[in-house]
C-alpha cells in the first residue's frame, strides 16, 4: 500500500484540472485545422496509428496517404479510418464519438491520459488507465462534486459511476454490483479502495464520535480493512508494487434509509507459493517487510529473531525493498486498523508470532542420514524458535517432521523421510500456516463489519486478479485465467445478448448482432492451467469476461427481443463459453485434476497423458505450446483464451491440488499454546486428534461430513457462488487498463493499450450502446416520472404505452431515439439524459410560477401597506401645510392667543355639571 498524502479540508487541492478539459485546451483543441474529406487515421507500427491527409483515392485496391513526416505511402482501403470533428477531442463518453473506430478510441483515451485525464466513459462503462501516480481525485472535495449528481452532469470518474449504482439500488431496491477488471498492474485494486472509500462518505451514519468501546464507527471500519486485507495479500510484482495476489468480493450494505449498516469479505485464492518463493524482482507478502521495520517496539526481540531480513531466506529472494512503500510506516498503519477493527492484544501477538513463525521455517535444516532413506535434523535452534512462537515443543516438532505417523488399516506407524520430502513438507506447513491466518484474519474482520442492524440491499465490489501470461505459467494461473474468463463472458452476455434478447422480448424492431465475444468453449475446456496458479487465475478471468460479455452484448439485445422491439441481433463474436467448458464441463481439464488427484499412482504424466488423449485435436482452443526460449520451463499445453494464447506446464499440479500437509504436525499445532494456530487449524481433519472432552474446544474430531476437498474443487464452488451472486445483481463495470509496462507515468503503449480494448470487448460496448438502447423504463414508471411533459395528453390516455406515444409526439422527440415495447420504453444512449433536462425545465417553470404567485401576493400586500403609509403621509402633510399657512393671519393669532381661556371655561362648565349630577344621584 503505498500511502497517500492526507489535506486537511481546507487545504485539498483542487481536483478539476484532473477532471475538465481547460477552457484553453478547448480552444486549443478547436482551432486545429481539419477537413473531413482528407483527414484519415492509418496503421503506425510505433504509435498504433497516425493522422494522415489522403493525397490520391483513385485506387480501387488503395490510398495514398501524406504521414506526419510528409512521406507518402500506399494503404489498403481497410486500413483507412475516418478522423473526427476537433470538438470531439478528448470526448468524454467515446460513444458520442461520430466515427467509431479503433483509432479515434486510441486516439482519444491517448489525449485525455496526456492530459491528466485518466478516467473516460466507453459506453455503459468506464474505462480507467493506471497514472502511475497520485492525483487529488479521491479526496473529500472530489466526492462532494459527485454526490447525488447524474452521470451526465458530472466528468467521468469510478466516483459516478458508484453513485450511479447506489442511486439504482436506492430507486429500484435492487442490488448492485461493481465488476472492476483488468490485468495485473492496471490498478484495480487502488480503483476498489475508492469506491469503498466513497461508499463509506456517502453512507456514513453521521455518528463522527467512536463507537462506546472506543474502536471507531462502522464507515472506519470498512475502510480500516484495505490495510490488513493489502498486508497480508498484497505483494510486489514485476508488474505492479503492490498487486493483490488474491481475489475479494466486497459487499457493503444499506438500511432502507441508505445508511451503512454492515459489510462482508470474501476472499478467492490466496497465492501460496509467494510465502516461500519469489522472483528476483519480486518480493513476497508486505506483513513480513513491515514486521521486519521494527516500527513497533520490541516486537522482533519478543520473538527471538533477528532484524537482518536476509536471515529468512523464504522472504529474501527477490526484492526486499520497494521505492515509494514506507515499511516501517506501513507497519504502524497496519496495527492501528487492527485496533479500529477490535482485534484485542492477545490476537495480534499471536498473528505476529505466526507470521515469524513462517519466516523461521525456512531456516530450518536438514541433512540425509548416512546411506538411509531418512533426513535428521541439522541443527535445533530454529525449532526452538518457532516452538516458542507457537506455543509448541521444538523436539518434538523435528520428530514429527523426520518421522510422521501415518494410519495403516486401523493402526498407525512411523513412516520416515528423506530430505526432500521434509524440505517439502516444512514448506507446506507454512504455506499452510500462512493461508489459514488469512482466511482467520477475512473472517475476524467479517465478524466486526456485521452490525446485525437491518439491511435492505447491498452493492458489491469486485476487486480480482488481473489475466496472467508469464514466461512459467502453473496451477495459480490457471485458475486465475479461468475467473477472467468467466468473468468476461459475464460481461460479454450481459453487453451483448441479454440486452438484444430483451429487444426481442419487447418486441423491437432490431436485427440480431452476433459480436464474436463468446468465451465458452474456453472456459468449458478449463473446468473440463502457464502453472496451476496461472490456470486458476486465467479461468478465474475467463469466467468474469464472459459474464460481462452475456451482460453486455447478450442481456441487452435478448430484452428488446422481450419487448417486441423491431431489432437485429447483433453477433458481437465475444462468447467465451468454448473456453470455460474446456475448463469445466465434465472431462475438461480442472475435471480431470479432480479425477487424477483421487488416484494414489497418479502422476504428472498420467495426467498430461489424459489431457492430451481427451482434447489436443479435438478442441481448437487446447493447443501444442510454441518451443521454449533458452533458459524456459517446459510447457505442456497451451489454451487460447480470450486474452492471448497461454502456455501451461503442469509440473506439480496434483500435489498442489491435493496440497497435502503433514497431519502429526498438524495434530501437535492443535494442541499448542498458540490459541490462535489451534483455531486456524481446528477443522483440519487430522488423523490422531483427541476426542472431544465434555464441553471442550471444537478444534480435536474431524466434523461431520467433512469429506476431502481439493482446492480446484473448492475453487470453482467459490467462482460458482461468486457467478450467482452476480447474476442476481445490477452489474456496473469499470475496465482498468495498464498503459505501458515499466510503470511510466505519462507514457502509453499503444500496441500493449489495444490489445486490452480488444480483449475486454470495449469497442464492441460503444457499438451497442451507439446502436442499441441501453436506458430502458417501465411505462408506469415513466408516467410516473414524465407526465409532466405532456399531462393533458397522457391522462387521456389508460394505457401506459399510448401515453408515452403521446409524451414522444409533444415533445417531438426523434422515432429512431426510442423504441416502445410491450412493457417498457427503450431509449439510446443520451436521450433520458436529454428528458430529464427537459422535465427540469418545466419543473423550473413551474416552479418559477409558483414563486411568481407567491411574490406577487407578498408584493401586493407590502404595496397595501405602504399606500396605507403614504395617506397618513399625506394628511399629516396637509395639516402642516394649512397650519403654516395660517400663521402668518391676523385673526389665527388672536384664535392662538384666545383659545387657551376658552378651554378653562370649559372646564369650570364640566365640573358644576359633575357637581349636578351627583347631587341628583345622591338624592335618588
Amino acid at each position: 500500500m503505498v500511502i497517500e498524502k492526507k489535506y486537511k479540508p481546507d487545504e485539498e487541492p483542487d481536483p478539476e484540472p484532473y477532471l475538465y478539459v481547460s477552457l484553453e485546451q478547448k480552444r486549443i483543441d478547436a482551432t486545429k485545422p481539419y477537413d473531413s474529406k482528407t483527414a484519415c487515421w492509418v496503421p503506425d507500427e510505433k504509435e498504433g496509428y497516425v493522422q494522415g491527409k489522403i493525397i490520391d483515392a483513385s485506387n480501387d485496391k488503395t490510398t495514398k496517404v501524406q504521414l506526419p513526416n510528409f512521406e507518402e505511402k500506399d494503404f489498403k482501403k481497410d486500413q483507412i479510418s475516418q478522423v473526427n470533428p476537433p470538438k470531439y477531442e478528448k470526448v468524454e463518453d467515446m460513444s458520442n464519438l461520430t466515427y467509431l473506430n479503433d483509432a479515434s478510441v486510441l486516439h482519444n483515451l491517448k489525449q485525455r491520459y496526456y492530459n491528466k485525464l485518466i478516467y473516460t466513459y466507453s459506453g455503459l462503462f468506464c474505462v480507467a488507465i493506471n497514472p502511475y501516480k497520485r492525483f487529488p481525485i479521491y479526496t473529500l472535495r472530489a466526492i462532494k462534486i459527485y454526490l447525488g449528481k447524474r452521470r451526465n452532469e458530472v466528468p467521468p470518474h469510478i466516483f459516478a459511476l458508484s453513485d450511479g449504482a447506489y442511486s439504482d439500488m436506492m430507486a429500484n431496491g435492487q442490488n448492485q454490483s461493481i465488476l472492476i477488471t483488468g490485468e495485473s498492474g492496471a490498478g484495480k485494486t487502488e480503483n476498489t479502495k475508492k469506491v469503498i472509500t466513497y461508499f463509506a462518505q456517502v453512507g456514513a451514519t453521521g455518528k463522527k464520535k467512536a463507537q462506546d468501546d472506543g474502536k471507531g464507527t462502522l464507515e472506519d471500519q470498512i475502510v480500516q480493512t484495505n490495510p490488513v486485507l493489502e498486508a497480508f495479500g498484497n505483494a510486489k510484482t514485476t508488474r505492479n508494487d503492490n498487486s493483490s495476489r488474491f481475489g475479494k468480493f466486497i459487499r457493503i450494505h444499506f438500511g432502507p434509509l441508505g445508511k451503512l449498516a454492515g459489510a462482508d469479505i470474501e476472499t478467492y485464492l490466496l497465492e501460496k507459493a509467494r510465502v516461500i518463493s519469489q522472483g528476483a524482482m519480486e518480493r513476497s507478502y508486505h506483513i513480513f517487510y513491515q514486521i521486519m521495520s521494527d516500527a513497533i517496539p520490541g516486537l522482533i526481540d519478543r520473538m527471538n529473531m533477528v532484524k537482518d531480513i536476509y536471515a529468512y531466506h523464504y522472504v529474501s529472494q527477490g526484492k526486499t525493498t520497494v521505492n515509494g512503500i514506507d515499511d516501517d510506516e506501513e507497519m504502524k498503519m497496519t496495527d492501528e486498523a487492527f485496533d479500529i477493527l477490535k482485534f484485542s492484544q492477545t490476537e495480534k501477538d499471536d498473528i505476529y508470532s505466526i507470521v515469524g513463525a513462517v519466516m523461521v521455517s525456512g531456516e530450518m535444516k536438514f541433512k540425509q542420514k548416512g546411506r538411509e532413506e531418512q533426513a535428521e535434523a541439522d541443527g535445533t535452534a530454529e525449532g526452538d524458535i518457532i516452538g516458542k512462537l507457537l506455543g509448541i515443543d521444538g523436539p518434538e516438532l523435528y520428530k514429527n517432521l523426520l518421522k510422521p505417523r501415518i494410519k495403516v488399516g486401523n493402526e498407525f506407524v512411523t513412516q520416515g523421510r528423506n530430505k526432500d520430502q521434509v524440505y517439502y513438507s516444512v514448506g507446506a506447513l507454512a504455506k499452510g500456516m500462512y493461508d489459514r491466518l488469512f482466511k482467520w484474519l477475512v473472517k475476524k474482520v467479517n465478524v466486526t463489519l456485521d452490525t446485525k442492524q437491518k439491511r435492505a440491499s447491498f452493492i458489491g465490489v469486485l476487486d480480482i486478479f488481473g489475466f496472467e501470461i508469464f514466461d512459467f505459467n502453473g496451477f495459480e494461473q490457471l485458475c486465475i485465467n479461468f475467473t477472467n474468463e468467466k468473468l468476461q463472458q459475464f460481461f460479454n452476455h450481459h453487453m451483448f445478448v441479454l440486452e438484444q434478447e430483451e429487444y426481442k422480448r419487447e418486441e423491437i424492431d432490431w436485427v440480431f448482432m452476433d459480436f464474436g465475444m463468446d468465451l465458452q468453449a474456453c472456459i468449458d475446456l478449463m473446468e473440463k492451467f502457464n502453472g496451476f496458479e496461472q490456470l486458476c487465475i486465467n479461468f478465474t478471468n475467463e469466467k468474469l469476461q464472459q459474464f460481462f460479455n452475456h451482460h453486455m452484448f447478450v442481456l441487452e439485445q435478448e430484452e428488446y427481443k422481450k419487448e417486441e422491439i423491431n431489432w437485429v441481433f447483433m453477433d458481437f463474436g465475444m462468447d467465451l463459453q468454448a473456453c470455460i467448458e474446456l475448463m469445466e464441463k465434465p472431462m475438461g481439464v480442472l475435471s480431470i485434476l479432480e479425477e487424477e488427484s483421487m488416484f494414489p499412482k497418479a502422476t504428472d504424466k498420467t495426467f498430461e497423458d489424459k489431457l492430451k488423449t481427451n482434447h489436443l485435436g479435438k478442441s481448437a482452443l487446447f493447443v501444442k505450446p510454441k518451443p521454449p526460449k533458452p533458459g524456459q520451463s517446459e510447457a505442456h499445453f497451451a489454451i487460447v483464451h480470450y486474452a492471448g494464447t497461454v502456455a501451461y506446464n503442469l509440473t506439480g499440479w496434483l500435489e498442489k491440488n491435493k496440497d497435502p500437509l503433514n497431519d502429526t504436525v498438524v495434530d501437535q499445532f492443535k494442541k499448542g499454546k498458540n490459541a490462535l494456530l489451534v483455531e486456524i487449524f481446528a477443522d483440519h481433519p487430522g488423523q490422531s486428534a483427541p476426542k472431544e472432552e465434555g464441553g471442550g474446544g471444537k478444534g480435536g474430531k474431524r466434523a461431520k461430513g467433512s469429506a476431502f476437498q481439493t482446492v480446484s474443487g473448492l475453487y470453482k464452488e467459490q467462482l460458482n457462488n461468486l457467478m450467482r451472486t452476480l447474476m442476481a445483481t445490477t452489474p456496473h463495470f469499470i475496465r482498468c487498463i495498464i498503459p505501458n509496462e515499466t510503470k511510466s507515468p505519462g507514457v502509453i503503449d499503444a500496441h500493449l493499450v489495444m490489445h486490452q480494448l480488444t480483449c475486454n470487448g470495449v469497442l464492441e460496448g460503444i457499438r451497442i450502446c451507439r446502436k442499441g438502447f441501453p436506458n430502458r423504463m417501465m411505462y408506469h414508471d415513466f408516467r410516473h416520472r414524465y407526465e409532466i411533459l405532456a399531462p393533458k395528453e397522457m391522462r387521456a390516455c389508460k394505457e401506459g404505452k399510448d401515453a408515452c406515444a403521446k409524451c414522444m409526439e409533444k415533445i417531438q422527440l426523434d422515432a429512431d431515439k426510442y423504441r416502445l415495447g410491450l412493457t417498457k420504453v427503450f431509449f439510446r444512449a443520451g436521450v433520458l439524459g436529454d428528458m430529464e433536462e427537459l422535465r427540469d425545465d418545466v419543473l423550473n417553470k413551474i416552479f418559477s410560477q409558483m414563486q411568481g404567485v407567491i411574490r406577487g401576493y407578498q408584493a401586493r400586500k407590502e404595496f397595501a401597506k405602504l399606500q396605507e403609509q403614504r395617506a397618513m403621509l399625506l394628511v399629516v402633510q396637509r395639516a402642516i401645510r394649512k397650519y403654516m399657512q395660517m400663521q402668518g393671519w391676523s385673526w389665527f393669532r388672536l384664535w392662538v392667543k384666545v383659545r387657551p381661556m376658552l378651554y378653562e371655561t370649559r372646564i369650570e362648565d364640566e365640573i358644576k355639571m359633575l357637581r349636578i349630577l351627583n347631587i341628583s344621584q345622591f338624592h335618588d
